[in-house]
């Protein structure tokens, strides 16, 4: 009987721990890597052929909203496809458990503007077989997956089931009682195998209240009492145990870093801070950030910045879009059915508050805007033209060009906005913090217009290939040692005997980012825009091949990671 199940033979071996590069074999037993080094290949049920490939931990995404989409696609796709084997969910304070049955449906709909995920596809595709959040968790552990799978509990959820749906919205403070109440069900999910919580406050006071519920309301961790975050933070204190994941922006950076720090230092666990980005036209905002994270570290606390280090755009249409809601003309005017949208669009007496109030927090300048899809044969001149530049030619306002072509299409033209961080240099002084985690995917939200779940071929193509700003050793400890470090992976995101077979093979110098495409794939007809990758020879969770050259096989050899730790399916049904 051969010693190993499968043999990784003759790579370059990147182990994650940014130690030097160097080739060798590794030999994969019950899911673990059994050795490395020298193997013989006779010792192996199958061998791997690695030689002149790169061989290195899989990669660990904090930052995904596929608590929907992964009850229809084990892949969890994009992540699946460029290397991702294990997905942190729940972040921001959005999920669907605790979720009263007469409330699934209210639920659903938060999410399809939030993070515009399609509502036919989360009522087709969701089985909804749970109540509570241990329940969810069952389901999750129930579900074929082929990638791994670690929960944060969304507060979200807790406090409509404690509060109500109203008083939830109402951000006052809860009572002693309810407080209590809270506590108890974060403690009740933890103890199911949550890693902590997580909560989206931009406070509807703030300049940049982006992701707003679905009538254009704020989100309930938006309004949350203060002293709510407070007693969550203190019941991981008590456990000594889980970390928190948080999107504050209030209009007072000073204030919003103080709340981090006090969050970090009641809990005494790590706080992850979204969101490091650049932005062109104002560099000096993660500069500061960058500075004050620095100082973080050397007063011993415990917050990461977790950087926005994709450059993927926004193609969008005013069918789907939701990324304007820092601006409160802008959200009224496109909530409502598609009807009701049309008409706010097409109305002259909106037309100058729109132009006064241009948004510019998820897009930069609109006027910097592309056309790229006009569908009227009469529009088709303003293909590739900028806002401003159809504008000029045209003798309108950028904001007219776009919503009279929007209107007059059905609202189906398509735009382009590239991303506000396209500066290189800029980039290179956030990838030079060592500390700043990678990432930022979004992976199953925005389905219709962002493709960031590309960040680590991104990464390796760009940030290492083509302008050297680091090393592939330093790359792979930010892809996937540091993030499982800090969002409370254990023992994943490096190659050592003894820990989980969560692996990529791939080919350096072929790696790529593949052209956005459409395809029309999700449950209840629904469309969404993807980018797949190049240059994956293989892909290992836990041991088993679950991508081999850049295919997904079919294997579902993935864990739903309950307190950071995998079981097996045949462990799990035994509990």
């Amino acid at each position: 009987m051969a010693r190993y199940e499968r043999v990784i033979r003759n790579g370059t071996i990147i182990d994650g721990s940014r130690l030097p590069r160097f080739r060798g074999d590794i030999g994969i037993r019950a899911g673990r890597i059994a050795e490395i080094g020298h193997i013989d290949p006779a010792d192996a049920d199958e061998v791997i052929d690695a030689d002149g490939l790169i061989v290195a931990p899989g990669f660990v995404d904090l930052h995904t909203h596929y608590d929907a989409q992964l009850f229809w696609d084990p892949y969890c796709t994009l992540s699946g496809w460029h290397g991702i084997t294990s997905v942190v969910i729940g972040n921001c304070g959005f999920g669907f458990a605790p979720v009263r049955p007469d409330m699934r449906e209210r639920a659903m709909m938060t999410m399809t503007r939030v993070e515009a995920i399609p509502m036919a596809s989360m009522k087709q595709g969701m089985p909804w077989d749970w109540v509570t959040f241990p329940e969810f968790l069952d389901s999750v552990e129930r579900a074929p997956k082929a990638i791994n799978i670690l929960p944060y509990v969304p507060i979200a959820p807790l406090l409509i089931w404690v509060l109500g749906f109203e008083a939830a919205k109402e951000g006052r403070r809860p009572t002693e009682a309810q407080h209590r109440e809270l506590c108890r069900l974060l403690d009740e999910a933890m103890d199911a195998g949550g890693c902590g919580w997580s909560a989206q406050r931009m406070l509807p006071t703030g300049p940049a209240c982006v992701q707003r519920d679905f009538d254009g309301s704020p989100m309930p961790t938006d309004v949350m009492h203060d002293d709510t975050c407070r007693e969550l933070a203190r019941v991981l204190r008590r456990r000594n145990q889980g970390f928190m994941q948080m999107l504050l922006i209030s209009g007072d950076n000073a204030q919003d870093q103080r709340f981090y720090e006090e969050m970090a230092e009641i809990s005494g666990r790590p706080m992850i801070m979204n969101v490091v980005q650049a932005f062109d036209h104002r560099p000096e905002i993660h500069r500061r950030v960058l500075a004050w994270l620095r100082s973080c570290r050397e007063r011993g606390i415990r917050v990461v910045g977790q950087g926005l280090t994709t450059d993927a755009g926004f193609t969008f249409t005013f069918e789907n879009w939701n990324l304007f809601d820092d601006s409160q003309p802008w959200c009224d005017a496109t909530t409502g059915s598609l009807e009701e949208r049309k008409q706010k669009l097409a109305d002259p007496a909106r037309r100058q508050a729109l132009k006064d109030n241009m948004p510019r927090t998820a897009t930069g300048p609109l006027p910097e805007i592309v056309i790229v899809g006009p569908r009227l044969d009469r529009n088709k001149p303003w293909l590739d033209h900028t806002l401003a530049l159809a504008g000029k030619k045209m003798g309108k306002h950028p904001v007219d060009v776009m919503l009279d072509m929007a209107v007059e299409e059905d609202l189906k033209t398509e735009f382009f906005a590239a991303p506000p961080n396209g500066n290189i240099e800029y980039l290179k002084e956030i990838v030079d913090d060592p500390y700043v985690l990678f990432g930022v995917s979004d992976g199953g939200a925005h389905t219709k217009f962002l493709t960031a779940g590309r960040y680590p071929t991104e990464t390796l193509c760009k940030v290492v290939r083509e302008h050297c700003m680091i090393s592939l050793e330093e790359a792979h400890w930010r892809l996937s040692a540091l993030p499982a470090q800090v969002a409370g992976f254990e023992g994943r995101g490096v190659l050592r005997k003894g820990a989980p077979a969560d692996i990529v093979v791939y080919d350096f110098e072929n790696l790529a980012v593949m052209p956005d495409e459409i395809v029309h794939d999700l449950p209840g007809g629904e469309w969404r825009r993807i980018q797949r990758a190049r240059g994956y020879r293989y892909v290992l969770v836990n041991g088993e091949v679950t991508i081999r050259d850049d295919q997904q096989t079919g294997v579902c050899s993935g864990w739903l990671l309950r307190h950071g730790v995998g079981r097996s399916p045949a462990t799990a049904r035994a509990a």
